[in-house]
């Protein structure tokens, strides 16, 4: 890093970028940024939080690229045509993505943890990081997502973390192809599916990934990452799986709660079996959990202190978290975006009673394009029939984009299939026909991501609910 230099953000208040110029601030460097969201007079607190630490922010219109000296570093989102890239063209500053920045201060650690996978990433991460701090070792970590256990009065926004120890645990992203600048002396692969990228794709990239290892840790549950478990050396991986008792770490006699599940996991080298008791529910944070568990037995926790840790493991925010319960009804925050992490989703809620109301709102059109069947697929296959599915426009901050595929395309495949799905183009009106709709026993899920607004969207259905 040039530590005589300021580093500045642009696009600061995402979820990728703001953990991370935390990480750079602590280590005693000059941060500051902008961000369309800030312009655009949206989730002021996030903004209030940063200036509160003293880094200062600038309008996103070039203002606050003032010279050579900057390093300015950009998120996937930003384009060449935003005045901040611009102005730092214009002016000599060095440009670098939020990608580059972190793989280089990731690779200088000493002992480097990255988590990738289509889904259960930024769960895995928090998991790892509470069993790491936990247990005294004081890891630094990166996540794309607020850790609950590590919120605090003056960390409202805790998505990242500061330790002093010599281990880095981070959230590794795909979606842009960047995975490659990561060199993982731990490298942890929950599973491969379609989301950004071809799958074909997606496999090479997680493949050269793991192969740059000393260790990987995978799920034989998901059927190319046990391809990719099986073409490696043995001495290298650590496998889990909730049906395979040939795996390193195996889970069983999982049991179900509304607010979490119980299992027994067992090692299968050593014969111990202990119980795990997750206060985050769903088989697919069973599958997290042991993937963390993994983890923490390849770096000396022993079995029995990472399982009675994981126990008091809070979870991520916007995962199946639920913001509260007003006129009978249950309303739930959930960062579900690709046809894996809906399907996990509704999984979850359909094991106990309730009508599910659902406002999803696409992650962008271009994912909606890459993924139109895979959408219609996975809700026609998972919404009950009772359910009722309301999708509006796509998440959209600016800059080109192409249209070709709109929210109407995915509900009438959907409804073709025999199910309820409705496209309403704007949220106010989505959150009308929600109140509409609802009634004592239903549970209403707001999904998506790349949207912060959406948390704030589901807190204002509650003091309508209580009025049914």
């Amino acid at each position: 890093m040039q530590r005589d230099s300021l580093y500045f953000f642009c696009g600061i208040g995402g979820s990728g970028m703001l953990p991370l110029a935390l990480i750079v601030q602590a280590a005693g460097i000059g941060v500051a940024g902008s961000d369309r969201a800030l312009d655009q007079g949206r989730t002021a607190q996030k903004f209030d939080f940063l200036r509160a630490r003293g880094i200062p922010l600038y309008p996103q219109d070039g203002s606050g690229i003032t010279g050579p000296d900057l390093v300015v570093v950009t998120s996937a989102a930003v384009e060449e045509t935003v005045p901040d890239v611009q102005a730092a063209r214009r002016v000599g500053a060095r440009l670098m993505t939020r990608a580059q920045l972190l793989a280089e201060l990731f690779n200088a650690a000493p002992c480097s943890i990255g988590v990738a996978g289509t889904s259960g990433k930024s769960t895995t991460t928090g998991m790892i990081g509470w069993l790491l701090h936990r247990a005294g070792r004081s890891p630094t970590i990166m996540n794309g997502a607020v850790m609950k256990d590590f919120v605090a009065p003056g960390l409202p926004f805790a998505s990242a973390v500061v330790g002093k120890g010599d281990l880095f645990v981070s959230e590794v992203d795909e979606s842009d192809g960047s995975i490659a600048y990561y060199r993982p002396q731990v490298a942890v692969l929950n599973n491969i599916a379609l989301d950004h990228k071809s799958i074909e794709e997606l496999t090479l990239l997680f493949q050269a990934f793991i192969s740059r290892s000393s260790t990987a840790v995978l799920n034989l549950d998901n059927p190319r990452t046990a391809e990719l478990a099986g073409a490696m050396a043995a001495e290298r991986t650590v496998c889990y799986s909730l049906a395979d008792r040939r795996a390193d770490l195996f889970a069983g006699d999982q049991v179900p709660a509304p607010d979490g599940v119980a299992f027994q996991v067992t090692e299968r080298r050593s014969g111990m079996t202990v119980p795990v008791r997750l206060r985050v529910p769903g088989n697919h944070n069973v599958a997290n959990a042991l993937a963390a568990l993994a983890t923490a037995r390849g770096l000396g926790i022993p079995l029995e202190e990472a399982a009675a840790t994981l126990c008091t493991f809070s979870g991520i925010r916007r995962r199946l978290e639920v913001i509260g319960s007003a006129g009978g009804v249950t309303v739930i925050d959930d960062f579900a975006h690709n046809p894996d992490k809906i399907a996990a989703t509704l999984e979850t809620l359909h094991a106990f009673p309730g009508r599910l109301l659902i406002l999803f709102q696409p992650h962008g059109y271009g994912p909606l394009k890459l993924m139109r069947e895979g959408f219609i697929e996975c809700f026609g296959r998972n919404l009950g029939i009772e359910d009722v599915l309301l999708i509006s426009d796509p998440a959209y901050f600016g800059g080109t984009v192409d249209r070709a595929v709109g929210s109407a395309d995915i509900a009438d495949g959907i409804s073709r299939l025999g199910r309820t799905a409705l496209a309403i183009p704007q949220r106010p009106a989505c959150a009308d026909r929600l109140i509409e709709l609802a009634r004592t026993g239903d549970r209403i899920v707001v999904m998506g991501a790349r949207d912060d607004t959406l948390s704030q969207f589901a807190g204002e259905l509650l003091p309508r609910l209580e009025t049914l």
